[in-house]
C-alpha cells in the first residue's frame, strides 16, 4: 500500500534489533504451573489412555527392579552353590522380565506419541484459528517469522516434552524411587553408601549442565543469525546480483559460519564431558558398593548375589539421574513455548459484530466520512476530523504525497482498523453496525501489493467468489485483459503458481488481482495503485476494463499517476491526514494550488 503504518515500522525495527523471529533459545517459563494447567485441557479427552500409559510405565519400572533381584538370587542359590538345576528357569525368568519391560516401554512411548500428536493438533487448530480472528494491527507488531515460530518451533518443543520427556521423567523418578526402596529392603548399610554418592553425582551433573546450557543457548543464537543471513541472501538474490555484492554476502556468511563453529565447539565440548563424567561417577558408585559390600561379605553379613544386585541397581540408578537435568530443561523450554502460544491466544480478537448488527443488502454506494479521527499510535493522529462524501456511482480519486493517509482511508472503510472518532456510513448506515462479512463482500479491493496463493491461476481468481463457475472465472479474466497471457502459460488456467507467484511478472500478478476483484462483483470498488506495476500499453487496456467495471459502482482510486484520474468525479488532495483541496481534475489545475504542483512535477521530473 502507499501508506506505511508507523507503529508497524517502529515495532519491527525493535524486533530486528532484538533478534526476535530468527532463533529460539531455551528459556524457563515465567509461570510454569499456569502454562501446565492451560495445556491440561488438551490432554483431558485422552485421560483414559494416559492412565493406561501410566500402568505401562509402572509395569516397566517394576520389571526393571525384578531383573537385578533375580540375578542376585541366581548367584546366591545356584552359581555360588554350583547347582545347575533351576538355573535355566531363573535365566528364562530374567529374559522374560527384560523382554516384557521393553514391550511396556515401547507401548507407553507409542501411545504417548499418539496422545501428544492428537493434543497438539488441537493446540495448532486453536492457535491458527485465533490468529485468523486477530485484527491487522496485531500483525503490524509481529513479524511473520515470529508467528511461524509459535506454530512450529514452540509447538515442536511441547511435542518433544509431552511425547518423550514426560514419559522419561515419570519413568526416571519411579525407577530411582523403586531402586532406593529395593536397596533399603535388601541391605540398609549398602543403601546408605549408595545414597551418599548421589550428592556428588548431582553436583558434577549440575556443574556440567550449567555450562552446556550456556553453550547451546549461544549456539542457537549464532545458528539463528546464520539462518537469517542465508535467508536474506536467497530472498534478495536479485539485489545481491544487481549491486555486485556476492563477495560481501560470502564474507558475512563466512564470519557468521565461524561464529557458529566456535559456539558449537564450546557447547559440544561440555556436552561430551557429561557422558564420561557420568560413567566415572557410575564407576565411583560401583567402587563404593564393591568396597563396602566386599568387607561385609567377608564378615558374612551380605551375600555375593546381594552385592551383584546392588551394583546392577547402581548402574540403573545413574542413567535416570544423568537424564533428569536435560529432561527438566526440555520441559521448562516446552512450558515457555506454551506461554508464548497462550500469549497469542489471550490477545483479544478483532472487534466482533455488535449484537444488533444488521445485514447489508445490495448497496447503492453512497459513502460518507463525518469528522473521522484515527491514529495507529495513540496521540499521533493520522486522520484528523476528515469529512468526505461519495455519491452512488461516483469515482473519487485520493491523491497526495506518500504517508498522507490515503491508504488509511481504505483501511477504515473496510474496518481493517476501527476509527477513534466520528462516523463512516454507507447508504446512511454506520459501518460499525453492519455485519463485517456483508460489508467486506460489497467492497472489492485491488491493492498495490498483490498477494497470490500457491495454487492454480483458476483458483486464485476464484478467490474473489468461491462459488463462481469456471465460465465466470474466464469471463472475469477476459475483462481484466488477463486471458491472453494466462493461455500462454504452460498449463493455462491450471498452471500452479510458485510461492509468492514468483513464476509471474509483477504486471501479470496485478492483472490476476484485478480479475479477482471483477469476479467478486462488489458494490464499492477500491483501487490502490491498481495499475502501478504494468506497462503503459497494458495500462490502457486495464483502464478500459476498469471503466466498464466502475459503471454503476462507487469507486475510490488511489493513484500517483495523476494522468489516470482525469475523469474522476471528484479529486481529494490529502496531506498530513487532512483534505486540503477538493474538486475535479480541471478545477484543481485551474486553482494552481498543491494539486497543480503535484501534477506538473510529474511531467517536469521534479520530486513530489
Amino acid at each position: 500500500m502507499s501508506d506505511q503504518n508507523p507503529k508497524a515500522g517502529e515495532v519491527r525495527a525493535q524486533m530486528m534489533r532484538g533478534g526476535q523471529g530468527r532463533s529460539r533459545t531455551i528459556e524457563k517459563a515465567r509461570n510454569p504451573r499456569r502454562a501446565l494447567f492451560r495445556l491440561l485441557p488438551y490432554l483431558k479427552p485422552h485421560r483414559r489412555v494416559l492412565a493406561v500409559i501410566l500402568l505401562f510405565i509402572l509395569a516397566s519400572t517394576v520389571l526393571g527392579l525384578i531383573g537385578p533381584y533375580l540375578m542376585g538370587q541366581a548367584i546366591d542359590k545356584f552359581i555360588a552353590l554350583k547347582r545347575l538345576a533351576g538355573l535355566g528357569r531363573i535365566a528364562l525368568a530374567m529374559l522374560a522380565v527384560f523382554v516384557l519391560g521393553n514391550v511396556c516401554d515401547v507401548a507407553s512411548s507409542w501411545m504417548m506419541a499418539r496422545v501428544s500428536q492428537m493434543a497438539l493438533k488441537g493446540v495448532r487448530r486453536d492457535l491458527f484459528g485465533h490468529l485468523q480472528s486477530l485484527p491487522l494491527k496485531f500483525f503490524d507488531g509481529h513479524t511473520a517469522g515470529e508467528l511461524m515460530s509459535r506454530l512450529t518451533n514452540d509447538i515442536d518443543a511441547i511435542n518433544q516434552a509431552v511425547s518423550q520427556n514426560v514419559v522419561a521423567l515419570v519413568a526416571s523418578l519411579l525407577t530411582m524411587a523403586g531402586i532406593l526402596a529395593a536397596m533399603v529392603l535388601m541391605n540398609v548399610a549398602l543403601a546408605l553408601a549408595a545414597v551418599a554418592v548421589v550428592p556428588v553425582m548431582l553436583g558434577f551433573t549440575s556443574f556440567v549442565a550449567k555450562y552446556t546450557r550456556k553453550g547451546f543457548r549461544e549456539l542457537q543464537k549464532r545458528l539463528g543469525e546464520l539462518n537469517g543471513i542465508i535467508e536474506e541472501a536467497f530472498s534478495g538474490q536479485r539485489v545481491v546480483t544487481a549491486f555486485r555484492r556476492h563477495d560481501a554476502a560470502n564474507d558475512a556468511f563466512r564470519k557468521s559460519n565461524q561464529d557458529v563453529y566456535r559456539a558449537a565447539v564450546y557447547a559440544n565440548s561440555f556436552a561430551l564431558l557429561l557422558m564420561p563424567l557420568s560413567n566415572q561417577l557410575g564407576n565411583l558408585f560401583v567402587i563404593a558398593i564393591a568396597g563396602l559390600g566386599g568387607g561385609l561379605a567377608i564378615k558374612g553379613l551380605v551375600t555375593v548375589g546381594t552385592i551383584a544386585a546392588f551394583i546392577s541397581y547402581g548402574r540403573a540408578f545413574v542413567n535416570p539421574l544423568r537424564q533428569l537435568s536435560s529432561i527438566y530443561n526440555a520441559i521448562q523450554g516446552a512450558l515457555a513455548g506454551a506461554e508464548r502460544i497462550f500469549e497469542i491466544m489471550d490477545t483479544p480478537p478483532e472487534v466482533q459484530d455488535a449484537p444488533d448488527a444488521y445485514p447489508l443488502d445490495k448497496v447503492e454506494g453512497n459513502v460518507r466520512f463525518d469528522r473521522v479521527d484515527f491514529s495507529y499510535i495513540p496521540g499521533t493522529p493520522i486522520i484528523k476530523a476528515m469529512s468526505l462524501e461519495a455519491k452512488a456511482g461516483e469515482t473519487v480519486a485520493l491523491v497526495g504525497p506518500t504517508g498522507a493517509g490515503k491508504t488509511t482511508i481504505v483501511n477504515l472503510l473496510t474496518r481493517f482498523y476501527e476509527i477513534d472518532g466520528g462516523a463512516i456510513t454507507i447508504d446512511g448506515k454506520d459501518i460499525r453496525r453492519i455485519r463485517k462479512d456483508d460489508l467486506r463482500r460489497e467492497l472489492g479491493l485491488v491493492l498495490q501489493d498483490t498477494f497470490l496463493f500457491s495454487t492454480s491461476v483458476m483458483e486464485n481468481i476464484r478467490y474473489g467468489r468461491l462459488e463462481a463457475a469456471d465460465d465466470e472465472v474466464l469471463s472475469a479474466a477476459r475483462l481484466a485483459q488477463a486471458d491472453p497471457f494466462i493461455r500462454r502459460l504452460p498449463d493455462g488456467y491450471q498452471t500452479q503458481l510458485s510461492e509468492r507467484a514468483g513464476n509471474l511478472s509483477q504486471g501479470q500478478r496485478q492483472l490476476l488481482a484485478i480479475a479477482r476483484a471483477i469476479l467478486a462483483d462488489p458494490g464499492i470498488l477500491v483501487l490502490d495503485e491498481a495499475t502501478s506495476s504494468v506497462d503503459t500499453r497494458t495500462e490502457v487496456r486495464i483502464q478500459s476494463a476498469l471503466l466498464r467495471l466502475k459503471q454503476g459502482r462507487t469507486s475510490f482510486v488511489i493513484a500517483h499517476r495523476l494522468s489516470t484520474i482525469r475523469d474522476a468525479d471528484q479529486v481529494l488532495v490529502i496531506k498530513d491526514g487532512e483534505i486540503i483541496e477538493r474538486g475535479t481534475h480541471a478545477q484543481l489545475l485551474a486553482r494552481r494550488g498543491f494539486y497543480h504542483h503535484l501534477y506538473m512535477s510529474q511531467f517536469k521530473g521534479e520530486a513530489i
